[in-house]
C-alpha cells in the first residue's frame, strides 16, 4: 500500500469513520463515458438506470455527458429526481402501489412521466391515476423475450395491451421496454418484428424501443429497431460485472473502507461491516465482496455489523486497527444501505454525495 493511499485511510476514518461508501470520481467519469460512448457507437440514446447510484448529482453526471433522460425503478426515486430539476424519466416497473396510493397521480401532475405496464390490472391503475392528475400518461409495453422476469411473453399479448392504451383517452402507448437475456436477443428481434406489424394494424408505432442491463452492452446495437439502452451498474461495476466480463477490478469505483476490529484466531478476523453495509446478496458468487489489501481472504459469513474473515488462504494477514477496501459483490444494494458517498479523487476527499433517493420502497 503506498503512502498516499495510506494517509486516504486515515483522512477517511478520522472524518467519517468505519464503514464508510467511497467512489472513485476519475472511475466513475470514466465510467460514464464509457457507457455513453457505447450507446453514441450503437445509434441508441443512453437512459441510465439510476437505482445503482440513487443520487441527482450522478444523474446530472450522466446527463451532462450525453444521456437522454433516465431510468427509475420505484415512484419514489423519480419524485427524488424531479425534485432535482430531471424531468425525462421512464419508471421500469409496474407501479400498483404507487399509483393506488395517489403518488403516481401527484408526480404526473408535475411532469410527464413514462412509466411500463405488463396487465391489465396497473393499466388500469394508470389510467385512474392520469384522470386524477388531468394529464395523459405516456405508457411503455414491457415484453419478456428469455430473462423470466416481467413482461408479456408473446406479441399477441402485448398487442392486446397496446389496444386498451389505444382506446383509453387518459392513456398514450409509446413504445416497448425489453430486458433481453445475454443469449436471447434473436427472439427480441422476431418479437419486435411482429410487434412493428401488429401495431401498425392498430394504428401505432412504437416511437421508444428500451433496452436493459448492463452486462447487455455486449449486444447492444444487435435489435435493429432499438431506440436506447437503461443500464445501471455501469457507473460503479462491481464483483458480479468482473464475472460477467463488462468490467476489470480498475472499472470498479466503489468500495467500503472497513476496519479490522478482531483476530481472535490465527485464521479468522472480523470486519466491522456486515451484511447492514455490504449486505447479504452473494450475486452466485462466492464470499461477500473482494479485500483489495489481501484478495486471498474471503468474508465469509455476515452478522449485521460484522464480516467475518476466513484468513487461511492468506500469506500476508491483516491485523487489528487494518482499513481495508472491499469491493462489494452487488454494488447497488449496497449503495441503499448508506445515506452518502464519500467521493475522491486520487488520495483527496473531494466531497460528499447524497445518496437520496435510496429506500425508496414505493
Amino acid at each position: 500500500m503506498n503512502k498516499a493511499t495510506s494517509a486516504l485511510k486515515t483522512e477517511i476514518i478520522e472524518n467519517f469513520g468505519t464503514p464508510c461508501s467511497v467512489i472513485d470520481l476519475d472511475v466513475v467519469e470514466r465510467n460514464i463515458m464509457r457507457a455513453q460512448t457505447l450507446c453514441e457507437k450503437a445509434g441508441v440514446t443512453n437512459r441510465p438506470h439510476i437505482k445503482t447510484h440513487k443520487s441527482s448529482i450522478l444523474a446530472k453526471k450522466q446527463i451532462a455527458a450525453g444521456a437522454k433522460g433516465i431510468t427509475c425503478q420505484k415512484l419514489g426515486e423519480a419524485e427524488v429526481m424531479v425534485d432535482a430539476g430531471i424531468n425525462d424519466i421512464i419508471i421500469a416497473t409496474n407501479l400498483l402501489g404507487a399509483a393506488r396510493s395517489g403518488r403516481l397521480a401527484s408526480l404526473q401532475q408535475r411532469v410527464a412521466l413514462k412509466v411500463c405496464s405488463d396487465n391489465l390490472v396497473s393499466l388500469a391503475a394508470y389510467s385512474d391515476a392520469a384522470r386524477q392528475a388531468g394529464r395523459v400518461l405516456d405508457v411503455m409495453i414491457e415484453c419478456d423475450t428469455g430473462q423470466k422476469r416481467a413482461g408479456v411473453e408473446t406479441p399477441g399479448e402485448a398487442l392486446a395491451l397496446a389496444q386498451v392504451i389505444r382506446d383509453d383517452s387518459m392513456l398514450n402507448f409509446v413504445g416497448l421496454l425489453f430486458y433481453p437475456s445475454l443469449d436471447s436477443w434473436p427472439q427480441t428481434q422476431v418479437f419486435l418484428d411482429e410487434m412493428t406489424i401488429g401495431l401498425a394494424a392498430l394504428g401505432l408505432k412504437q416511437g421508444i424501443v428500451s433496452t436493459g442491463g448492463t452486462p447487455n452492452f455486449s449486444n447492444i446495437g444487435k435489435l435493429l429497431g432499438a431506440t436506447e439502452h437503461r443500464a445501471g451498474t455501469c457507473i460503479f461495476n462491481d464483483r458480479m460485472m468482473i464475472q460477467a466480463g463488462f468490467a476489470t477490478l480498475a472499472d470498479c469505483a466503489f468500495s467500503v473502507y472497513s476496519s479490522v476490529v478482531s483476530r481472535g484466531g490465527p485464521e479468522r478476523g472480523i470486519l466491522d461491516a456486515g451484511s447492514k453495509t455490504l449486505t447479504s446478496d452473494t450475486g452466485n458468487l462466492q464470499g461477500f465482496g473482494l479485500i483489495l489489501e489481501h484478495p486471498a481472504a474471503r468474508i465469509h459469513k455476515f452478522a449485521e455489523e460484522h464480516g467475518f474473515l476466513d484468513l487461511s488462504k492468506s500469506k500476508n494477514k491483516p491485523v487489528v486497527g487494518d482499513i481495508v477496501r472491499v469491493v462489494p459483490n452487488h454494488v447497488c444494494v449496497a449503495v441503499n444501505m448508506v445515506n452518502q458517498l464519500v467521493a475522491v479523487r486520487g488520495d483527496q476527499i473531494r466531497e460528499v454525495i447524497p445518496v437520496e433517493a435510496r429506500g425508496m420502497l414505493v
